[in-house]
């Protein structure tokens, strides 16, 4: 078959596979492929009667042809399924093209083939134990109400050296609290510098930040992570955004906006050098820059720190509760069993507030963490144990 003919077959092969779907517009589908309506119907007929070998045109074909017919490449493309079930159609064509060359189907004709006979694998996407889906409503009417958090882009100074700086800001007076290039974005080392913010501004009520490491862990009870887990024991209220919308923390966004085009398209020619121009431009942001949002005021006008001693806040559960302290391996023991909750929680407490039967909700502070039912234990074994 030469390989306009073979193209040809191609398009018979995809138009029949259209044409053959519910509800399928014959019509429109013979102005796409440039048919008429009478061929296109002819096309359908033979398919539904002979299959794919239907829409061969046997008078064109040569005597002696030793390439593949329609039916042998779809037979082909389904015997390399069955070999290799978990491969997709970009590999399966690799193979494929081993044995019939030019002839080769595209990838969107073998995904079209392998879904005509119920061989694709529909690969469900994995939901996080911990979602948000909605916007984020909270106020910010002083300072150090609500502090967003994020890292920056990354850009290299001339030297070759990465930059990536964590940014803080105040949300009420959009003061920006820090802008620290990190050699590693761990918790541990976000942890180090934030002790070093509160320590000098005092602690805020609440931080927004994404659903991104180290602040986040969508795969963790109530998207604690070991940072996050901190932030809660110092008696801040966690405030996420939604998954992929920058939008949920705006004013953070701009601010990134703004280092941008400041300090990150002038790249410095050192790490170092390139921190003292993050400082620079933090200084000139607060104290110098009017802002049309504070009415031409600046940050700094705005912006009141309340330096505090930094220790863990102890959170009050209800006194019929059991509580239980989490193991370094992310469990609590409860009459002799272990159940896992999370390693954020490592060296933190937790309570068990009993609601009908053996079931009991978990919670760490305020934040319900789920659900759990301790079998073969009678409630007052377990105050006792508790």
């Amino acid at each position: 078959m030469p390989w306009k003919e073979h193209r040809a077959m191609n398009s018979k092969i995809e138009f029949v596979e259209k044409a053959s779907q519910r509800n399928a517009n014959i019509s429109a589908l013979c102005r796409e492929y440039e048919i008429s309506r009478q061929t296109g119907h002819k096309w359908l007929k033979r398919f539904q009667e002979l299959g794919y070998v239907g829409l061969e045109d046997e008078s064109r074909r040569p005597d002696a042809s030793p390439l593949a017919t329609g039916e042998e490449i779809v037979a082909a493309v389904l015997r390399a399924r069955v070999d290799n079930p978990r491969w997709g159609p970009k590999k399966l064509v690799v193979v494929l093209r081993r044995t019939f060359a030019e002839l080769t189907p595209s990838e969107k004709t073998v995904a079209r083939i392998l879904r005509r006979f119920n061989q694709t694998r529909l690969r469900r996407k994995k939901r996080g134990l911990s979602v948000v889906e909605r916007a984020p409503d909270e106020t910010a009417l002083a300072s150090n109400d609500v502090w967003t958090i994020d890292f920056k882009g990354w850009w290299r100074a001339a030297d070759g050296a990465r930059c990536e700086p964590l940014t803080i800001r105040d949300a009420y007076s959009r003061y920006v609290l820090c802008v620290q290039l990190m050699e590693r974005c761990t918790g541990e080392q976000v942890r180090l510098m934030m002790t070093r913010v509160f320590r000098r501004h005092g602690v805020p009520k609440a931080i927004q930040c994404d659903n991104g490491s180290p602040f986040v862990c969508t795969q963790s009870l109530a998207g604690l992570t070991r940072l996050s887990a901190w932030w809660m024991s110092l008696g801040i209220r966690i405030v996420r955004s939604r998954p992929a919308c920058p939008q949920d923390n705006g004013g953070h966004e701009r601010m990134h906006a703004d280092l941008a085009g400041d300090v990150e398209i002038n790249p410095a020619a050192t790490f170092a050098l390139q921190q003292r121009a993050c400082d620079r431009w933090q200084r000139i942001f607060n104290d110098v820059r009017p802002h049309e949002a504070l009415a031409g005021k600046t940050p700094a006008e705005l912006y009141e720190s309340t330096p505090s001693k930094l220790s863990l806040k102890p959170y009050a559960y209800p006194h019929e509760w059991t509580k239980r302290v989490v193991s370094k391996s992310g469990c609590i023991r409860i009459v002799g069993e272990d159940y896992f909750l999370s390693t954020a929680l490592h060296t933190y407490q937790v309570a068990l507030e009993p609601t009908a039967g053996l079931n009991h909700r978990i919670w760490f502070h305020d934040t319900k963490l789920g659900e759990i039912e301790i079998a073969n234990v009678m409630p007052s074994r377990l105050q006792q144990a508790g």
